[in-house]
């Protein structure tokens, strides 16, 4: 892959850290980047388009989510940031410095922390989402599909790993790349937003991409063999992206669910090969269904025991509810009694989540035999707008 540097802007004004600043400096950098410098490798993911980048693209290595608290209710000081947060994402995702870059005058700090200078931009994408309490705040109508997620049976939700008025993913090869766009979205939110809650993930657990091998998590397990491919527009169109019946900023866009999933993994390192098998309803190795011989052969539901998660999670089991999955595994060291604090962070996008995540959950949490090896213990669910034109921010359509 080639090194794309991170060029600054022409001008040398900062990206504003205050709220009032943030209104200035915003209006200047809503402006497109340089164009990217030829890039065989494909590791620039364009920002502009339609839709979101980070959703039906292909799944990059890792994951730094964080989800925001506002920390005013003035929609001028929430655009005034979105603007500044568009033209920093456009700039770090073409792999270049945000502002007047990583120097400037020493009595002031740089506009770009400076980690990821000299790095490509390994496919980096930022994609955001509001949550039902930034309309709230701003006193914006609320999308009717956009209601906070109902408890489910063995939930030990921690609310301060829930929530948030509005969330960034970004995506990335390169952890470093990851971290550092959030981070910079960070200090330019300062005094309008802050971090409430925020994970880190590697080694995706679930492939938009068909060909690619699929990925397993932490139990060892391929996870996501029938995936939404990112190229099935049919599909895509189908179950992942707001159509006609959304209101007119969320079109071309998708609500997101984010789960924090803990993985006993202990207590499943001692269990037997036939009981994990049993509990999945696929082999370990390969990844075959019961009753089939290679991983994506069909799934016969009467093949698989009764609380098998792949039978009870299988679209023909829950008259084709479909949703699109993004997940990655996480460790975060351990909890007071040695044991690992790991496990899934599961992203999934659907058009409608009563028609995608909450029928799923609901079959789940009633009796998949892996609940007895998992919890889950932070939770959200976020309004992801469409994509972002040159010239306009994220949520332009909804804020102005």
């Amino acid at each position: 892959m080639p090194d794309l540097s991170r060029r600054r802007l022409l001008t040398g004004a900062g990206l504003a850290v205050g709220a009032g600043a943030a209104a200035v400096a915003g209006a200047g950098l809503v402006r497109q980047p340089e164009p990217a410098r030829p890039d065989p490798a494909g590791v620039v993911v364009p920002f502009y388009g339609p839709h979101q980048a980070g959703i039906a693209t292909p799944v990059q290595d890792r994951l730094h989510f964080a989800a925001f608290d506002l920390s005013t209710d003035s929609r001028e000081e929430v655009v005034a940031m979105l603007k500044a947060w568009t033209a920093a994402a456009a700039r770090m995702t073409a792999a270049q410095e945000i502002g007047g870059g990583a120097t400037g005058t020493e009595l002031a700090p740089p506009d770009d922390t400076g980690e990821a200078i000299g790095l490509p931009a390994s496919r980096l994408t930022l994609t955001v989402g509001f949550g039902p309490s930034f309309f709230d705040k701003l006193k914006l109508p609320r999308p009717d599909l956009l209601k906070e997620l109902p408890h489910f049976p063995a939930d030990k939700l921690d609310p301060a790993r829930s929530g948030g008025d509005l969330c960034v993913q970004a995506c990335a090869d390169d952890p470093q790349v990851a971290v550092h766009a959030v981070r910079n979205l960070v200090r330019i939110g300062f005094g309008t937003a802050s971090i409430r809650w925020s994970q880190l993930g590697f080694g995706k657990t679930s492939s938009t991409t068909p060909d690619a091998q699929t990925p397993r998590n932490l139990m060892g397990f391929k996870d996501g063999t029938n995936n939404i491919a990112g190229t099935d527009g049919r599909k895509l169109d189908e179950h992942v992206w707001v159509g006609a019946e959304g209101p007119e900023w969320m079109r071309g866009g998708s609500y997101l669910v984010a789960r924090r999933i803990r993985m006993h993994v202990e207590t499943w390192d001692r269990s037997s090969l036939k009981e994990q098998e049993d509990v999945f309803g696929r082999t370990k190795r390969e990844g075959a269904p019961y009753g089939g011989a290679r991983e994506h052969d069909p799934v016969v539901l009467d093949k698989m025991p009764v609380d098998a998660h792949v039978r009870l999670a299988n679209p023909a089991a829950l008259s084709g509810v479909t949703i699109l999955r993004r997940g990655y595994s996480f460790t975060d060291g351990s909890d007071g009694l040695g044991r690992l604090d790991a496990g899934l962070f599961f992203l999934a996008y659907q058009r409608d989540p009563e028609k995608g995540f909450i029928p799923i959950q609901r079959a789940l949490a009633a009796k998949d035999a892996l609940n007895e090896y998992i919890q889950h213990v932070g939770s959200g669910i976020f309004a992801c707008p469409g994509g972002v034109r040159p010239g306009s921010f994220w949520g332009e359509t909804l804020l102005a």
